[in-house]
């Protein structure tokens, strides 16, 4: 762990004791910017700075407010408070050093709405950093992936580096909401490499992936079915069911005729609707996703989708309103970063088997940040860490592998200075 100081940890460990999901990540953005400010930064831009105003998925204003008190009750600063308001969160940490390429670094920071285990044998529980808010925990790294950014920070500080990196600090990866506000605010528009990284992804401690394709395209969707009620045991003709629509379309949403062209995916995920036995529904609700292994596959399911819910609707005499709550493209990593990160973890203690690439098989929201830089002419690519966990991902035992961590800031900061000094 040569690059894993104690403070990394007890800084992972703290973020991993304050979980916050998607567009609430208040206390983790202000520990963040208490970190970065210790650091000998150029620039540093917090909240709405680096992000547009289009943001998906946004909670109610009470949501908001109540993660934020929560956030104020465990001691974040009231002056970042005051700039991550209004679920405006997320940081960036610019460091300039001279002529040189411009070297983008993207983690991401929220948690998931999962109860942690309290299990003995579950290691955040047993060394007293089990998450302190019920009900939510950082299920997939996110916390790691902080301590990631960090630390290839504080490395390439102490480096002969020449040239600026940019570390993106990216709220609301699980939503798949953050990264187009993101990628779309400007600061990637002058990246030449980017690299964004994933811990674990059934990689274990020692192995790397040193470029990731294979991301599914995604869509995330809310869908509200609007009926008419009536008394369901005197006057049954006079309604309109919006359950009966909803049920309907969930249905013929797994009907949808797969491509030929590849892989795609539906899922009718968190379903509901209804408000008594005795009551013909009035409202009823799916929210779901649609995801294909191209973008265009995607977006064909997506057109789908929406035709047999619009359909649904009409047929049963209701109205549905369907509304985008997060999306992400798909991307490929290119190999002028792959065989850079390939050669690099070659060579790095600890590190025990280097894959060329490796097929994510899900979703990321990265791939927005990714193709904005492709797009200008830049390069980039996915880097899988691998790490120990003992649960699976989204699970309540999940946890990473302190070890992995250092690896991880070796592999990535080793792989940014040889893109600063080779520029492949």
């Amino acid at each position: 762990m040569s690059s894993l100081s104690e403070e990394l940890v007890a800084f992972r460990r703290d973020l991993h004791r304050h979980p916050e999901p998607a567009w609430r990540e208040f206390y983790t953005t202000a520990r963040i910017v208490d970190e970065l400010e210790t650091r000998p930064l150029d620039e540093l831009y917090v909240g709405s700075e680096v992000l547009t105003d289009e943001r998906l998925a946004l909670p109610d204003e009470a949501t908001l407010d109540e993660w934020l008190e929560q956030a104020r009750a465990d001691g974040a600063r009231e002056d970042l408070l005051e700039k991550v308001a209004g679920g405006n969160t997320g940081a960036l940490a610019v460091l300039k050093r001279g002529e040189g390429p411009t070297i983008g670094l993207r983690v991401d920071i929220d948690a998931l709405p999962i109860l942690e285990s309290e299990s003995d044998g579950h290691h955040p529980a047993a060394n007293g950093f089990r998450s302190e808010h019920e009900g939510f925990m950082h299920a997939c790294g996110h916390d790691g992936h902080a301590t990631l950014g960090l630390g290839v920070l504080d490395a390439v500080i102490d480096s002969d580096f020449q040239g600026t990196l940019k570390v993106f600090f990216q709220p609301s990866e699980e939503q798949i909401a953050g990264g187009k506000p993101m990628a779309e605010s400007g600061h990637l528009d002058d990246v030449d490499y980017l690299l964004a990284a994933h811990l674990g992804l059934d990689h274990p401690t020692g192995q790397i992936v040193a470029g990731i394709d294979g991301f599914l395209a995604v869509h995330h969707f809310h869908a509200d079915f609007t009926g008419y009620p009536s008394h369901a045991g005197a006057k049954p003709e006079e309604g309109d069911n919006a359950v009966l629509a909803m049920a309907t379309a969930i249905q013929n949403l797994y009907s949808i005729s797969r491509h030929s062209d590849g892989a795609t995916r539906v899922n009718a995920g968190l379903v509901g609707g209804g408000t008594a036995t005795n009551i013909i529904p009035e409202e009823s609700f799916i929210e779901g996703e649609v995801r294909g292994e191209t973008t265009e596959l995607m977006e064909y399911m997506r057109e789908k989708a929406e035709r047999v819910m619009r359909s649904a609707a009409e047929m049963h005499g209701c109205e549905v309103d369907v509304k985008t709550e997060g999306m992400a493209p798909s991307a490929r990593s290119d190999d002028e970063i792959r065989n850079v990160v390939a050669d690099v973890a070659g060579t790095t203690e600890g590190v025990t088997n280097v894959l060329p690439t490796d097929s994510l098989g899900g979703s990321e929201d990265a791939t927005f940040l990714m193709q904005r830089v492709q797009e200008h002419g830049g390069k980039a690519a996915y880097i899988g860490v691998g790490t120990n966990h003992p649960g699976g991902h989204h699970t309540s035992t999940f946890d990473v592998d302190e070890e992995s961590l250092g690896i991880g800031i070796d592999v990535l900061s080793g792989a940014i200075l040889k893109l600063a000094q080779e520029r492949p």
